[in-house]
Parts: structure tokens; sequence; C-alpha cells
């Protein structure tokens, strides 16, 4: 049985070593995985009420919301940004929030986050799963996917080249996998 995976940066850089991680992991992945890169998000108007109104959702937002509908699950790598949740992400999480039939109702989602400093993105992690837990997904816990000193870990064409980072994200994918089938019962 495959799984559509669905894969989401909250970066919006070129040169992200959030993006170059999830670029890595379709090489990790069980072999029943098949993985897909998310609409973009970073020119989502910043949310408001009275825009939805006047406007309805801007047609992106609906692409988003479409995709991660379709996907078994969805994998969300992500840097931290003062303490917490990019903006551009947390907005894309703001708009999806306020769609009828909610995108991550009963959604699997496991999130991996890399950072230059040494806690590797544990606080966005964590104000992540709030968010998530709001919207009614079924959060993954464990193992964690944390990449500190990320520039000691990538190779200069930003390809993972650590290798107990790279056995760390491979336990997570398996054990994710095993998260997917047990939340399709």
């Amino acid at each position: 049985m495959g799984f559509n995976v669905l894969l989401m940066s909250g970066s919006l850089r070129k040169k992200s070593f959030n993006t170059a991680l999830m670029n890595s992991l379709q090489k990790l992945a069980p072999p029943s995985f098949e993985m897909v890169q998310a609409p973009p998000f970073g020119n989502f108007p910043l949310y408001n009420a009275d825009l939805q109104s006047s406007s309805g959702f801007p047609s992106d937002v609906e692409a988003l919301a479409d995709a991660i509908r379709a996907a078994d699950g969805v994998i969300i790598v992500s840097p931290e940004y003062n303490w917490t949740i990019p903006g551009a992400l947390k907005n894309a999480l703001d708009w999806i929030s306020r769609l009828e039939n909610h995108p991550f109702k009963q959604k699997p989602v496991a999130i991996q986050s890399a950072t230059a400093g040494p806690l590797g993105g544990a606080r966005m992690q964590y104000h992540l799963r709030m968010a998530l837990t709001f919207l009614e997904a079924h959060v993954f816990g464990t193992p964690e996917v944390f990449v500190g000193s990320a520039h000691t870990k990538f190779s200069a064409s930003s390809e993972l080249t650590d290798e107990p980072t790279k056995a760390v994200v491979g336990q997570q994918l398996t054990a994710f996998e095993k998260f997917i089938k047990q939340n399709q019962r």
C-alpha cells in the first residue's frame, strides 16, 4: 500500500536548511511513501476576515487545502523565527483554518526543524503542535527531528550529509508510516 505524503517547508528562502532537509526525505523514507511538495503559500495575503468576507478564499489557499485533504499524511519542515512559527507558515494555517471541511482534521502530521542554533527549532515545534492540535490534526509524537547546527550537517550543494541526522530522520519516517496506517483504521 502506498502513501501520498505532502511536504511543506516553513521557509521561503531558496537556500533554506529546512527546504534542504525536506528535499532529502524521499531518499530516507519507506518505499511506500510517495512524497510531493505542497503548493506554495508565500504569496497568500495576510489573513483578514474582511478580505475573506468580501473576496472569499484565494485560489492559492484552496489549492493548498486541496493538497492537504488529498494527502495520507503531511510533513512540515520549518525553521524557528523569534522562538515561534514563521509568519508565512502561520498565515497559511490561519487561512486554512477558516475553510469548511477542515483540511487538517484527523490528518497525520509530522514535524521537523533545522536551525543554525543548538536547539534545532524546539520552541517552534511546540507552538506548531499547539496550532495543529487546534486544527484537529493528529500530530505525530516521537521520534522527533531537531536538526541543530544545521550549517554543519549539509553540503555546499544543500545535501544532508550528517549520518546520525539521517538515521534519526529515517527512524521518524518509518514510525510515521505506522502512524499513518493506524490513523486510516
